[in-house]
């Protein structure tokens, strides 16, 4: 009995061991295809457009952010020279004044006092006027010396200077002689927008040495752009080179510059210097702080690869193509340069295994994504 059974374990065990074998050699494991080795064989390549590389001689073309700012010979800070506490605040951040509008109101012992010398001057030189009156008048009758109308003379000429320099004081606080009052009113000098306000209402103010201006006004018709360029490509820019200003706030929008400085001093942090670029703003469509993207072009050439735009796939924070080599293609890291016109985009000569003749992948997003559905 026990034989029996040790022959029928054996014989299940041999039976189970073949099935196994059979199965093993019938479903053999499946290569997949992945994206690290960089190299893909597509089943049907004929289907792939293909695009030529091309070599020509272009501009060097460099890429630098930078801001909106004013204009600074078209900016005025308006200040007052007088101390005192705003009773009337008129205009705020942001508004669009005229010139000469009142921008605010402050009640100013400095004018008041200044007002009180102007009447007192007002008064010395209406006595001296009368005195010097009278004395012409003995004078020509031979009632009185020479000497004592000169004296007469000089005392109103004394108080007419004394007077105009009190009427000037009382304008240069922001009042009018004509009009006595304790109260300047803050005038807009030029118009523009107020960029800048660093005054609230009831606020005491100081005299001009130990505070900030109180509102800056800045004609916004013509706008800087402020672009940091680095210390290696400061030799391709030039003062009068055109410029391409692109903004996040107007995609597919260009407005053409001019650059019309250049710094003479590096930034010791970034080691780059500002390059300015004047642009025409009559619409207002450029606004201070906004974010910039200035293209330029210089004035020297240098040899590009040129491949199609759709050529060229972004994956992985990094810019790859797919070269053709034989029935393979190969996946190259690349870094271009910026686009051209035509819809192509430059690439450096040679310097990423790509050389000029070389066949590539003119669609590089749909030949991932099919070499991707191959793998599965």
């Amino acid at each position: 009995m026990k034989m029996k059974l040790c022959f029928a374990f054996l014989v299940l065990f041999l039976l189970f061991h073949a099935a196994c074998s059979s199965d093993s050699k019938a479903a053999p494991a499946r290569e997949e295809t992945t994206l690290e080795p960089g190299i893909y064989v597509a089943e049907h390549p004929e289907q792939f457009q293909l695009a030529t590389v091309e070599a020509r001689d272009l501009p060097i073309v460099l890429n630098a952010n930078g801001t909106v700012t004013p204009d600074v010979n078209r900016t005025i800070h308006v200040t007052s020279l007088g101390s005192g506490r705003v009773v009337d605040l008129r205009a705020r951040l942001g508004d669009q004044v005229k010139k000469g509008q009142t921008l605010l109101l402050i009640s100013s012992p400095d004018l008041g006092a200044a007002m009180g010398d102007y009447q007192k001057a007002q008064a010395d030189e209406t006595l001296s006027r009368k005195a010097l009156e009278r004395a012409q008048l003995l004078y020509s009758r031979g009632a009185l010396a020479e000497k004592d109308l000169q004296l007469a003379q000089d005392a109103e000429d004394k108080a007419r200077i004394d007077l105009q320099t009190a009427a000037q004081r009382v304008h240069l606080l922001g009042g009018d002689p004509q009009r006595p009052s304790s109260l300047i009113e803050l005038r807009a000098p030029v118009a523009g927008t107020i960029v800048e306000q660093n005054v609230a209402g009831f606020e005491g103010i100081k005299s001009p040495d130990n505070t900030p201006s109180l509102f800056t006004i800045a004609d916004l018709s013509q706008v800087w752009v402020l672009c940091d360029v680095y210390e290696n490509d400061l030799g391709e820019v030039h003062v009068g080179d055109s410029a391409e200003i692109r903004l996040s706030a107007y995609p597919g929008k260009v407005f053409p510059g001019r650059i019309t400085d250049i710094s003479r001093v590096l930034d010791p942090a970034t080691r780059s210097a500002k390059v300015r670029i004047v642009l025409p703003n009559r619409d207002g469509f450029l606004r201070p702080g906004m974010f910039a993207a200035a293209r330029f072009q210089s004035r020297r050439s240098q040899p590009r690869l040129l491949v199609p735009l759709t050529a060229v796939m972004r994956l992985q924070d990094k810019d790859w193509i797919f070269r053709k080599e034989g029935k393979r293609f190969h996946r190259v890291e690349v870094h271009p340069r910026g686009e051209v016109d035509g819809g192509r985009v430059q690439l450096e000569s040679d310097a990423d295994g790509i050389h000029a003749g070389d066949q590539v992948v003119a669609a590089a997003l749909a030949f991932s994504t099919e070499m991707a559905g191959q793998g599965k």
